[in-house]
């Protein structure tokens, strides 16, 4: 038996023993899920995808696929499901184009955005609509890496050992613009936190997921499900890998003031209190990032955020117990950070290749 593949009483314990049995019927029984899969010459997982949108223990859910131009044999793939999924072929428009397609289609009450190569547990479902409550902009879990051929990494994202509540997560988001959050596909959102902001305009990031999951601990709650519900598949040639290109930091470092900016936006237009100036400096993540990007790449690190010294100073900074980090992890990303950045170039290429040699 795979991993994933566990019934929804023994993958959500704690849900069913705060909540009991009788609560999925009382609070999120009428949920009806919508499942939206952006696809780009993804042929060759493409169909784990959709199996996994197919064998959801839960009664009322719709399968969208949308194949964004791909070349390979995604749509033959696609074509076979036949009424199963609801099918979109469009010209090649990015992914963020794609999701718009695809939300525009869904009826769901509740609408996760798959994407292509990752794969959801037969009881996501199940275990989003037991912790599911009005006022939720999105229910997150945990995601396990996995490799090319699903075989387990022993990670799991977030790598949290309790689950934040959603104050704290908003607060996090407040104070540094980033909390803990697995990649796209371990979210579950309302749809009426969708709306505000949908279609999502070409002035935001071309990753669907990051604008939701920015905008999600600001325009509603996030309750967090400390399970792996989910594959987050790494294969080598994941957009998120960092690893394959030193400009990478640069253009993680960009979309993150994007999504900040944007952030503001939308708090402003619907008169909502927008995350602090100058937040981003105080995130954890982004510090690396800025670390690693200053001495893997400095001609592509956007100047927005600051040069060497700034990242020093904000390295050392780091140690003061801003969010909920405890001791020793701000301490380990603050000795990790003045490493890199003050280490001769040889070893600095070292340390930026172990930290993020899995992050896609």
């Amino acid at each position: 038996m795979h991993d994933l593949e566990l019934d929804a009483q023994h993958a959500c314990p704690a849900l069913y023993m705060i909540r009991g049995s009788s609560s999925l019927l009382d609070d999120g029984s009428s949920l009806r899920f919508s499942v939206i899969i952006a696809n780009y010459n993804y042929g060759r997982f493409i169909t784990d995808a959709i199996r996994s949108a197919l064998d959801q223990d839960w009664p009322s859910l719709e399968v969208i696929v949308v194949d964004d131009g791909s070349t390979d044999d995604s749509r033959t793939i696609i074509s076979s499901y036949g009424s199963r999924v609801q099918a979109i072929f469009q010209a090649n428009q990015g992914q963020r184009c794609a999701n718009n397609a695809g939300f525009a289609m869904a009826s769901g009450d509740v609408v996760v955005f798959l994407d292509a190569d990752d794969v959801l547990a037969p009881d996501f479902a199940s275990c989003v609509a037991a912790a599911w409550r009005s006022g939720l902009s999105k229910v997150q879990v945990q995601m396990m890496r996995v490799g090319a051929d699903r075989q387990p990494l022993g990670i799991v994202v977030p790598a949290i050992a309790s689950a934040p509540s959603a104050a704290q997560v908003r607060n996090w988001m407040m104070t540094t613009g980033e909390y803990p959050t697995p990649p796209g596909s371990g979210n579950a959102y309302a749809r009426d936190f969708l709306d505000k902001f949908f279609p999502i305009g070409a002035d935001c990031d071309s990753s669907t997921d990051s604008t939701c999951l920015a905008y999600a601990p600001l325009l509603g709650e996030v309750e967090t499900v400390l399970r792996p519900l989910a594959e987050y598949r790494i294969h080598g040639t994941n957009d998120s890998s960092l690893a394959a290109a030193a400009d990478r930091f640069g253009r993680e470092i960009a979309r993150a003031y994007l999504r900040h900016q944007n952030a503001e936006s939308v708090c402003r237009k619907l008169g909502l209190t927008a995350p602090e100036a100058g937040c981003l400096r105080r995130g954890r993540h982004l510090l690396q990032l800025r670390a690693a990007s200053l001495r893997s790449a400095p001609q592509a690190h956007p100047a927005v955020a600051g040069g060497w010294w700034a990242t020093l100073a904000d390295a050392i900074r780091s140690l003061l117990p801003y969010g909920i980090e405890g001791f020793s992890k701000r301490l380990l990303v603050a000795g990790w950070s003045a490493a890199t950045l003050l280490a001769p170039q040889p070893l600095a290429r070292i340390l930026i290749a172990r930290r993020f040699a899995r992050s896609g």
